[in-house]
């Protein structure tokens, strides 16, 4: 019996002897924890209304039109963003633009209707679209090469680039081809009208000047005739 005896005696002191749990130490670590994460998320948003601020110059966005038009094109997908033109990792938040949300974009004549639930909507007019691309990042996010369907357009005196992502990536492509072809043909219009618009000037130009010189000439011609 004192064989067996010896063991058990042994484990209980083993038992006795083993650490307490320091529960105020712990409790502690985790409270300056909670407090850190706290402090960071704080830095974060004040240097989100920091960057806000230093944005108030950027217009008010515009909104979609009574009478868009039929739609060309679809998409449901995600908005991931919007940063200063060819520089991917320069935020944009004003107006709402830095927030993330579920989108669905109509594509019309009248140009690109961005709507985002829960978040602004906004409208990008055909006349203020510059290019269409896909690409792999925007804004911290980097999915696969093409991954991202990028939308290059001008608001106020800044060109915007706008990331989205459609639930279906196969039908990025053919976006990308439709809204470029929409950008070329508009470009080639503006050029012809403007282009009419100089002739046509011109033209009342040079007849202004001709009955200007012709009311010259009979002037000259009465004088003489009367001297």
């Amino acid at each position: 019996m004192t064989r067996l005896t010896q063991p058990l005696a042994v484990l209980a002191a083993e038992q006795k002897s083993a650490d307490v749990t320091d529960w105020p130490d712990r409790i502690g670590w985790i409270v300056g924890l909670l407090l850190f994460i706290t402090l960071v998320y704080w830095l974060m948003r004040q240097g989100w209304k920091w960057r806000g601020t230093l944005q108030g110059d950027l217009p008010p966005l515009p909104a979609a039109p009574s009478a868009p038009g039929p739609a060309r094109l679809e998409l449901s997908g995600r908005y991931h963003g919007s940063t200063t033109a060819g520089q991917w990792l320069d935020r944009i938040v004003a107006h709402g633009l830095g927030t993330r949300s579920r989108v669905e974009l109509t594509l019309t004549d009248a140009g690109l209707d961005v709507v985002r639930p829960g978040a602004t909507d906004f409208f990008i007019p055909v006349a203020q679209l510059r290019e269409a691309r896909l690409d792999k990042g925007i804004a911290g996010k980097v999915l696969t090469e093409g991954g991202l369907l990028i939308v290059t357009w001008g608001h106020g005196d800044k060109l915007i680039d706008s990331g989205f992502r459609s639930d279906h990536a196969a039908e990025q492509a053919e976006w990308v081809e439709t809204l470029n072809n929409m950008i070329d043909t508009n470009s080639t219009s503006s050029a012809n009208n403007t282009s009419s618009a100089n002739s046509t000037s011109s033209a009342n130009n040079t007849s202004s000047a001709n009955n200007t010189s012709s009311m010259n000439s009979t002037t000259i011609t009465t004088e003489g005739t009367a001297r």
